[in-house]
């Protein structure tokens, strides 16, 4: 039984990797609603309608949805790729699709992008609500 515990606290996240920011928390005001046709539709709350269709910057982990060590389109999130859903761990972290004007290389560090906030009226099971399209990197 202790085994399991250990195991099961050697999986959670770093909190230090953990990114926080008033941008990603408006991100987060976004709930989701199950229809009678067992469709995840979106529903926005005031807080992000005011940023759609604007410039919106987010800092976050680069999330690959296609294999290679360049990456136009891909996931951004608040956590590193090791510590995500995808990987069996620690639920599902907050999530944006990020279209980017050109390629970028992938890393593990936080990378900041700057783009067009989109809100989309889709089936969050199939595609992202939220997205960042015409996106670069931002330099410090």
């Amino acid at each position: 039984m202790t085994s399991l515990l250990v195991q099961a606290q050697s999986q959670k996240h770093n909190l230090n990797d953990q990114l926080h920011s008033l941008n990603w928390d408006i991100i987060g005001t976004v709930k989701f609603e199950l229809s009678e046709t067992n469709e995840l539709n979106p529903i926005y709350t005031s807080a992000i309608k005011r940023f759609e269709n604007k410039p919106f910057e987010l800092k976050g982990y680069l999330i690959p949805i296609k294999t290679g060590q360049k990456q136009q389109k891909f996931l951004l999130a608040t956590l590193p790729i090791n510590q995500c859903f995808f990987c069996g761990q620690n639920g599902v972290p907050i999530m944006i699709m990020i279209e980017m004007e050109k390629p970028v290389s992938y890393t593990e560090k936080p990378i900041t992008v700057v783009g067009v906030l989109k809100l989309e009226q889709k089936d969050a099971s199939y595609a992202p609500p939220i997205s960042i399209k015409n996106a670069r990197l931002k330099t410090t």
